[in-house]
């Protein structure tokens, strides 16, 4: 098969190799040269066999609606626009029917799996018409990890960004759970060796998770996380889960509070936030505050 891919960042460049390693051929565009294939989105359009299958991987919002926006221009009738960005569900709803206008289909794809994707592969949340998902198929399959699972045709438009949204939301109170367990137990003089704990539950423990994993991978580099700053960003999805479960009278308390967990980090040096630091530079390559 054939694919467009627009932004070569750290999941988009990992996931060309992913599909390229599958037998498929992907041509890329990103506004770093070093890392393109093509030199604009019109030579990229320009180079792909109709009916045209184009992936976007840029963040969420404005980049994302300026090359919607430019796509709708250059593609034809019978081509399909996937989403696999961050971007929220609402959005996807109002590029589905800007690009329906032109006969253009557009799928939305909530891809999980950060910078150990191109290893693992990518759990992949899909919204769509039935049509355009299954046109996409070979590259679903080449993305998710090996196995029967890692893959789901969530439902319409908007269901594959609203589902990881919700994962994301998930992800939020895990990491919160650890960090506050990791706290304590660094608090208290009876326990002398706080990694090791960790690291004994990975296995045989109801705790197991690649969190987890990633946990004891975070402290073998920074045993006591005494390089890092505890400030932690949120990526906007954890405030539209919240958001969500408020428009639709769902109580969210555990995911709320890890939400709000961070926003108190910006205030102080919290402990807790050092963990949920590490965790997201250890599975997505998030950037992290050195102390000073």
């Amino acid at each position: 098969m054939q694919l467009g891919l627009i932004g070569l960042g750290k999941m988009g460049g990992n996931m060309r190799e992913r599909i390229r390693r599958s037998g498929h051929t992907v041509i890329g565009y990103d506004r770093n040269p070093d890392v393109s294939d093509v030199g604009s989105l019109a030579e990229l359009v320009e180079q792909l066999e109709a009916p045209r299958v184009v992936w976007v991987m840029v963040p969420a919002g404005a980049a994302t609606q300026s090359v919607v926006d430019e796509l709708g221009d250059l593609l034809e009738s019978g081509d399909t626009v996937v989403d696999g960005g961050n971007s929220r569900w609402t959005d996807d709803e109002k590029h589905a029917e800007e690009l329906g206008t032109k006969g253009i289909g557009f799928v939305d794809a909530g891809v999980s799996g950060g910078v150990w994707g191109l290893q693992n592969g990518y759990a992949l949340m899909v919204g769509g018409d039935k049509e355009h998902v299954e046109r996409l198929h070979p590259v679903f399959e080449a993305l998710k990890p090996e196995g029967p699972y890692g893959y789901v045709h969530a439902g319409k438009v908007g269901a594959g960004h609203f589902s990881k949204m919700v994962h994301n939301g998930i992800e939020y109170a895990m990491m919160q759970a650890y960090a506050e367990g990791w706290e304590l137990l660094e608090k208290v003089d009876s326990v002398t060796d706080v990694r090791e704990v960790f690291r004994s539950w990975q296995d045989g423990t109801v705790i197991r998770s690649w969190l987890l994993d990633l946990a004891v991978n975070a402290l073998d580099e920074d045993e006591h996380l005494e390089r890092l700053r505890g400030f932690a960003q949120d990526s906007g999805e954890g405030r539209w889960t919240v958001e969500a479960a408020v428009d639709n009278s769902v109580p969210l308390p555990a995911i709320t509070a890890s939400l709000f967990a961070r926003f108190a980090s910006r205030q102080d040096d919290s402990p807790q936030m050092k963990m949920i630091a590490a965790l997201r530079n250890q599975f997505g390559g998030h950037a992290v505050e050195a102390k000073e």
